[in-house]
């Protein structure tokens, strides 16, 4: 049976990773939440207060700072109750009714026809521009949701996972929060695909069954040589593949288990990036790596900011064992992506840019796409899906979609070199404008001075939103050109 949650529990939490923050204010939020939800209960039965507490219980899991989690109490209160947002300002002061007025913002995502539906995501990705810590709050409601789908309608509970499965967790991955996507994509899995899910969680346990002492056995002797080495080692241990990322593996490898490496993987966590390397080395020097299963995320780091190094080698009995081998930070990181920047010990952490960056992307983009379903899908594909990055001649980092071709990256790069894109040299050697670039390649442009503009074709295979629109436009200009001079006397 599920433990309960109170609010003595939040405190304790809370004091457990923030000793001198001010839990007084964590209790009023509970109590003023309290009396504001009185009288109201969930589909379940429970009574409302029990949702913001178990989402602000979700964020102290993850360590937040304790103004999101206490926002997060306070977070249904403008929308559900008579209660406002002034009244929160007055008593718990701007920064919080901030927070509660960029979660109000978003209204609850109900579809409603497309227009509705439409416009709480533009919302949504105002908000995110906005403040990014609302998303977090956002992502525990979700997840919160999620657990007690089992009191609604089956249709509402498909709708809600299916919106989860590919909104929310993109998002969460985009942001860099790995923590919270897999435990939107695992809680929705199984609405969304009940036949998968049972099917791959047998595949799984089956698979699993009797690995334990085996992994253990790999575990104590790659401790042994590391520490034989020299190495000072934080932390050592297995770690199971979410069932979500196992099925959508198990996919691209049709269906083929034994292509599958890391069901289970051994993460090793180290004080500094030079233990990283000397860590590879020992591990190299103990077992024979998989060639083309070393992957090095800290010299190329992934675009939401995720840096380890991957190495698959041949164990004990000649098995498959995947390590992964990251800093402490770079572990925050990885889990907590944005979220790491708002732990408490490290208050005051300013966002990377490229996250700024990719949230005003989104923000901007929403203003002139989103009219119809069709650019929903449009969006899927161009912020939420799997990202690639790739590099210009003089080592740029440019972030693209999975599939994204060398006219996406010149668009990329400028309105102008797109338009006159003419040619293009990948990794050294010609490339056709339609080729799908792969992570790490080295991208130039060609650019063909007398060409006009880009050519129409070109939009069955680009990827991007910038990609397609900017060529749109320019055909769209050439008719109007075109109609004018038949129109217009001749001089």
């Amino acid at each position: 049976m599920a433990k309960t949650l109170t609010i003595e529990g939040l405190v304790e939490k809370i004091l457990g990773y923030a000793p001198d923050s001010d839990t007084e204010i964590v209790r009023l939020a509970y109590e003023f939440a309290k009396d504001a939800h009185e009288g109201q209960t969930r589909r379940s039965g429970e009574p409302y207060i029990t949702h913001p507490l178990a989402a602000a219980h979700i964020l102290a899991d993850i360590r937040i700072d304790p103004v999101i989690v206490t926002a997060t109490l306070l977070h249904d209160v403008p929308e559900d109750t008579e209660v406002t947002l002034e009244d929160i300002e007055k008593n718990f002061g701007s920064d919080i009714a901030s927070l509660v007025r960029g979660i109000t913002k978003l209204g609850k995502l109900k579809y409603r026809g497309v227009e509705r539906y439409i416009e709480n995501l533009r919302k949504m990705f105002v908000a995110m521009a906005e403040d990014a810590r609302v998303m977090l709050i956002k992502f525990a409601d979700r997840v919160h949701n999620l657990t007690t789908l089992g009191s609604l309608p089956p249709q509402k509970q498909y709708r809600i996972a299916l919106e989860s499965l590919e909104i929310y967790a993109p998002i969460a991955g985009r942001l860099g929060i790995a923590e919270m996507k897999g435990q939107l994509e695992d809680l929705s899995f199984r609405y969304v695909y009940p036949k998968e899910y049972a099917r791959v969680k047998n595949i799984r346990t089956e698979k699993l069954q009797g690995k334990e002492g085996y992994i253990d056995t790999v575990r104590t002797h790659a401790k042994e040589e590391i520490a034989s080495a020299g190495v000072t080692i934080c932390s050592i241990e297995g770690r199971e593949k979410r069932l979500f990322s196992f099925y959508q593996k198990l996919i691209r490898k049709d269906n083929k288990m034994a292509r599958i490496y890391d069901l289970v993987a051994i993460r090793i966590i180290v004080p500094s990036v030079a233990d990283c390397y000397a860590v590879l080395g020992v591990l190299h020097k103990v077992w024979k790596p998989v060639k083309g299963r070393i992957k090095d995320y800290i010299s190329q780091p992934k675009p939401n900011g995720y840096q380890s190094l991957h190495t698959t080698v041949f164990s004990e009995n000649g098995e498959l064992v995947e390590f992964q081998i990251r800093t402490e930070e770079m572990h925050e990181e990885a889990e907590f992506g944005i979220a790491a920047h708002w732990h408490y010990d490290e208050k005051g952490g300013r966002l990377p840019k490229k996250q700024i960056q990719w949230a005003k992307e989104l923000a901007e983009i929403q203003k002139d796409i989103l009219n119809n379903l069709t650019d929903l899908e449009s969006m899927k594909v161009d912020f939420l899906q799997n990202r690639i990055f790739v590099f210009t001649p003089k080592g740029d980092v440019i972030d693209l979609p999975d599939g994204a071709t060398p006219v996406d990256f010149a668009y990329h790069i400028h309105t102008e070199i797109g338009n006159k894109c003419g040619s293009a040299i990948v990794n050294d050697n010609i490339a056709k404008l339609d080729a799908a670039l792969k992570n790490g390649d080295v991208v130039e442009i060609i650019m063909d001075k007398g060409r006009k503009g880009p050519n129409p074709d070109w939009l069955s295979f680009v990827k991007t939103h910038t990609a397609k629109s900017h060529i749109k436009l320019s055909a769209k200009n050439k008719k109007l050109t075109g109609w004018l001079k038949s129109v217009l006397p001749k001089k």
